[in-house]
């Protein structure tokens, strides 16, 4: 029997700069599924990262009702535990949910959001086939080295796509290439962990 477990756990309070701070959440990954390239994976994602998530799953699966996040309040204090938990708790629900949608689990920007720390920009280059790394690639190589990929010369320009008012900065070091990349459950077995 398949199963999937995803633990949304660890709040941290990180600081973007004197003044701006933000909560990121460690995302873990246990599973026996043919679908994901690693059967184990630990990644830090932040609030705007999921809202961003959820917009491209939609996209791509416009006919699926998504799960929703919990609301984006501007009463969200990051010093209130009780805060901080209820968000924590939406997040682990909705992709709960998420996971046990095949449709959704085919969806390549899913997997570089579970099992790397790749930016969304980096993401969606990846998936667009406009990096030397595959998705399978990307995800073997974060978890190897259990970081962010180191920054190359010539990087890409990243252009800001906002999901919401918290932003996002890192670097990824994936630089533009001509390779395809498959996608999804297709492309995991391929590269299949024993």
């Amino acid at each position: 029997q398949e199963f999937v477990t995803v633990l949304v756990r660890d709040p941290r309070t990180q600081k973007e700069d004197s003044w701006h701070s933000y909560v990121d959440y460690e995302i873990f990954i246990h599973t026996n599924s043919m679908c994901f390239t690693r059967k184990t994976s630990c990644v830090r994602r932040r609030f705007r990262e999921f809202v961003w998530l959820r917009q491209r799953l939609q996209s791509n699966a416009v006919l699926i009702q998504l799960p929703e996040l919990p609301s984006k309040t501007p009463f969200f204090n990051m010093n209130n535990p009780h805060h901080v938990d209820h968000r924590r708790q939406g997040l682990q629900d909705f992709l709960e949910k998420i996971l046990q949608n095949a449709l959704l689990l085919s969806d390549s920007r899913l997997h570089l959001f579970l099992q790397t720390q790749l930016s969304p920009e980096d993401m969606e280059a990846c998936v667009c086939g406009q990096t030397k790394y595959s998705v399978a690639d990307a995800i073997h190589k974060f978890a190897s080295l259990n970081r962010r990929f180191p920054v190359e010369d010539g990087e890409r320009k990243k252009g800001k796509n906002e999901a919401d008012s918290d932003s996002e900065s890192s670097s990824s070091g994936l630089g533009p290439s001509d390779d395809s990349i498959s996608c999804g459950c297709k492309a995991s077995l391929a590269s299949e962990e024993s």
